[in-house]
């Protein structure tokens, strides 16, 4: 289940036995049994070696020192030399394949948590916090695969140990082995009794663990700011905060293991304690050599590593279960809807708005109310207005990043909700204000998504047709220069000539223009404008404008006002109306 709080996504562990997130859980290692197998039948080995290695106590005593001629210890070093070596196998071949099943596990997980983020809806991003989700990707996936692999691996090898030194106990002498019986109840106890703790203390490391992600990729982001703004005090005490309690979160899971730790070691003292007394007895002494005594008390204090061992199974089964569900939860949220089935080599871009009503996911109040235009083929229609009078929002419509609540939307008078999402897409070019470029090449960046289907002459056209060639060829490598994240090696005007130069490496028949020279100075602003009148040739343009000198030449100017269209005509015609946007250009030049 997902909730929201203060327009923050919640993610909470849904209503999942422990056994439905085990079985979820196999469908990531169902063709790894060959490796896990392996590792299991090495675990086992392992545990049995131990065991042996323990269980030579009582020949050694009983006779290896108390028997005159006897070559039992001539043979010994050979037999612990070989019984170490085979547990120095057993151990390799167990822990080579558990990494192997584990790190397989998690890259599993963490393509699948990828692939599936990137079709989730932008009304999602919008309310979470990317440095959650990088959290979850990383820190909740790797959790997962550690825990799962420290509890194999534990109940296995110590299971097998515990079942050895059983067996070889009772063997000797069953009347106080019998004791350990006793101590298995207590031991349930105690691991039932924290186990809820284990989980509810995962969850909350968890949520620490995004919470500290989000803050350092704000300052990281923000750094500028931060310096700009004396800010070093307040985002020192923001990620002291999250870091605190992180902090807080792992003593109480490092508290709370070693309390029940504790508390089985004694549970198994008084069992040994027991033992201890029991043998004093004429009656049961009678029946035990020195030899025997050795190994029954030696392998009860050899019991207790690995059960403390496998009560920190417990531990890890709560963390691998806590971190299932939160990856689980968001694998299970509803991707982008995609239903569409018509797929256009290519549209004319007739765009259609009819009685259109849409609200933010995260908003009370109707943004854009009873919308309706027409946009011909070819035609460019601009956009005005006031901040928030809803401009870019009908951008984000169009290529259906939001769902409108009433209405229709159509290209080439189909529906959007007909045509298969990647098509539509397809079919627009955007270019806004605020450019994102990927760590990559200039190349890269330009042919991004595209990279295996053009030329490198392709991409140099387009970057020619951009404005973009001159300050390419200025740079050391090229187009194979690294614009660094989020192109910050690259000036605004460069970074829009970029993204101008991949819409025109799309040459897509409907073009979204957001802004794209709000940001920039004069100069600038018309080598852009220049590489956006090419970019506009034979395409429709939706043109969104803050500076309006450069949509004087639109075909047609609609006046936005609380998401209704308040004026529509020409350049010539608004003015000579003299309302709303007469009014906004007298402001802009000042007159």
């Amino acid at each position: 289940m997902t909730t929201y709080l203060n327009n923050k996504t919640v993610f909470m562990d849904q209503q999942r036995t422990a056994w439905q997130t085990v079985k979820r859980f196999s469908i990531y290692v169902l063709d790894l049994k060959t490796t896990l197998g392996l590792g299991v039948l090495a675990m086992l080995g392992y545990g049995i070696v131990d065991a042996t290695l323990l269980n030579i106590l009582q020949p050694i005593v009983d006779d290896g020192f108390n028997a005159e001629t006897s070559a039992f210890l001539k043979w010994m070093p050979l037999f612990v030399v070989g019984m170490v070596t085979l547990r120095g196998l057993a151990s390799f071949g167990s822990s080579y394949c558990m990494a192997k099943a584990g790190n397989t596990v998690v890259m599993r997980l963490q393509r699948q948590l990828f692939d599936h983020l990137m079709h989730l809806p932008v009304s999602f991003f919008d309310k979470t916090p990317s440095g959650e989700l990088v959290s979850k990707i990383i820190y909740d996936s790797t959790q997962v695969s550690g825990a799962a692999s420290k509890t194999i691996v534990n109940v296995f090898r110590s299971g097998a140990f515990i079942l050895g030194l059983l067996i070889w106990m009772f063997y000797q002498s069953w009347q106080l082995s019998l004791v350990l019986l006793f101590i298995a109840p207590l031991v349930g106890i105690i691991i039932g009794s924290v186990s809820r703790r284990f989980r509810v203390i995962s969850r909350r490391l968890q949520q620490a663990m995004g919470n500290v992600s989000s803050t350092a990729q704000q300052m990281l982001h923000g750094h500028k700011d931060v310096l700009m703004s004396a800010g070093h005090d307040t985002e020192r005490q923001r990620f002291g905060t999250v870091s605190n309690h992180i902090r807080q979160q792992q003593m109480k899971m490092a508290t709370t293991s070693a309390a029940s730790n504790a508390l089985v070691q004694i549970v198994a003292s008084f069992a040994l304690g027991v033992v201890l007394y029991l043998a004093s007895f004429d009656s049961i002494r009678a029946e035990l050599t020195p030899g025997k005594f050795v190994a029954i008390v030696g392998s009860m204090m050899a019991l207790l590593r690995p059960l403390r061992d496998i009560t920190n199974v417990n531990s890890e089964v709560q963390k691998a279960i806590s971190a299932c569900n939160s990856l689980f939860d968001i694998l299970d949220l509803e991707a982008e809807k995609n239903k569409g089935t018509y797929v256009p080599e290519r549209v004319a871009g007739k765009i259609t708005f009819s009685n259109v009503d849409f609200t933010y996911p995260t908003a009370s109040a109707r943004l854009i109310e009873n919308m309706n235009f027409t946009a011909q083929p070819g035609e460019m229609i601009a956009l005005v207005g006031r901040s928030g009078s809803g401009k870019s929002t009908l951008a984000s419509l169009i290529t259906r990043f939001y769902e409108i609540e009433k209405g229709e939307i159509s290209i080439d008078d189909r529906p959007l909700h007909d045509y298969e999402l990647k098509s539509l897409r397809n079919q627009i070019a955007l270019v806004s204000q605020n450019v994102h470029l990927f760590n990559d090449s200039v190349a890269a960046n330009i042919a991004y998504g595209r990279i295996n289907e053009v030329t490198r002459e392709e991409i140099i056209e387009a970057a020619t047709k951009a404005n973009a060639l001159e300050f390419i060829e200025g740079f050391e490598n090229g187009f194979d220069t690294m614009v660094g994240e989020n192109g910050a090696m690259l000036s605004g005007g460069q970074r829009q000539r970029i993204a101008i130069a991949r819409a025109l490496l799309q040459d897509a028949p409907i073009l979204i223009l957001d802004e794209a020279t709000s940001a920039l100075d004069a100069e600038s602003e018309k080598k852009v404008q220049q590489a956006l009148e090419t970019l506009q040739k034979d395409r429709t343009s939706l043109v969104i404008a803050h500076r309006l000198t450069t949509i004087e030449a639109a075909d047609r100017i609609l006046v936005l006002e609380a998401g209704s269209i308040i004026e529509s005509g020409s350049h010539t015609e608004l003015l000579a109306k003299g309302e709303h946007y007469a009014q906004l250009h007298r402001l802009q030049l000042g007159g």
